[in-house]
């Protein structure tokens, strides 16, 4: 179920003869809405990693002439619109940030601690080492900051540990057995949140270098938008969100003056902020929980001025 469909696609002013951009194609629920507001001229450009969303993708392309896909990382965003001829003529962009709902509801994936499956994680799992093949080599002072730094998690260095000492006795190859080692390791429990959550969480982030990822094209995308053009993001955790707004806000507003600088340096604002922080309402919450930690922030892409 698609999150924030209705708001995303207001917030994209989509033109029926635009050119708009998913760089998080998943199952095509937000595509597919961008594709029955376009009208026969519009095009819609679908990216992902994961080579089961491209299968439905190309499923989708053949049945509408006004899609093209391409298997690649929104990272490369850049290049792909150059590939494309498209760089300076997106009309919108779509990110929709984290894991599909296949991706968390398929054991076999390994994202999720909710069943067991082997421990990959991996968004394309053709490409880089798994989430078993790192924690089987990784040492106790990288796993404790990656979790600490990409899980906010404040038992990072426990956990750590006793990942290090159980490898020592079995490869931990199966999500049930990390699940078991962090409910272990975690003296407190948070009310209302699995022990495991923040831990498959950061893991996830660094196996698929998913920050890295939104850092290029937060900025790659001001740069293949048309003027006037739409950036929609869509994040689920504290860690994207604070990115989004950041790039945004500096795009937007002139950086704070100093006082040795006896004139401020000229400064041509790329970006228009487009309302606030956008929310799930309660409708939405109630009918799908998984949107319950949405965040959707909007910019528009200004006209370059003369001089």
């Amino acid at each position: 179920m698609p999150v924030l469909m209705g708001p995303a696609l207001q917030a994209l002013a989509i033109r029926p003869d635009g050119v708009y951009l998913d760089g998080t194609f998943g199952r095509g629920g937000h595509s597919r809405g961008i594709l029955m507001r376009l009208g026969p001229d519009g095009k819609l450009v679908v990216v992902d990693r994961d080579p089961e969303a491209i299968d439905e993708a190309n499923r989708l392309a053949l049945e509408d002439s006004r899609v093209t896909v391409c298997h690649d990382s929104f990272g490369n965003l850049q290049a792909l619109s150059q590939r494309l001829g498209l760089a300076g003529r997106i009309d919108g962009i779509l990110l929709d940030l984290g894991v599909s709902s296949p991706q968390l509801d398929e054991a076999d994936r390994g994202f999720s601690f909710a069943a067991d499956g082997p421990l990959d994680m991996r968004m394309d799992p053709t490409h880089g080492r798994s989430a078993a093949e790192w924690l089987a080599q990784a040492t106790v002072e990288e796993i404790s900051r990656v979790l600490r730094e990409l899980g906010e998690e404040r038992f990072a260095g426990r956990i750590a540990r006793a990942i290090v000492n159980a490898r020592e006795q079995a490869p931990i190859t199966r999500t049930s057995e990390l699940s078991e080692l962090v409910r272990s390791a975690v003296p407190r429990h948070e009310p209302g949140l699995h022990p495991a959550t923040r831990t498959f969480q950061a893991i996830r982030i660094h196996i698929n270098g998913e920050l890295d990822a939104l850092d290029q094209v937060l900025e790659q995308g001001i740069e293949v938008l048309a003027p006037g053009g739409r950036f929609v993001v869509i994040s689920f955790h504290s860690l994207e969100d604070r990115r989004v707004k950041h790039a945004f806000r500096s795009a937007s507003q002139s950086p704070p003056g100093s006082r040795r600088l006896p004139m401020a340096p000229a400064y041509k604002p790329r970006l228009r902020l487009v309302g606030g922080l956008v929310r799930p309402d309660h409708s939405e919450t109630d009918s799908n929980p998984r949107a319950r930690s949405a965040r959707m922030r909007v910019a528009e892409k200004l006209a370059e001025r003369a001089g």
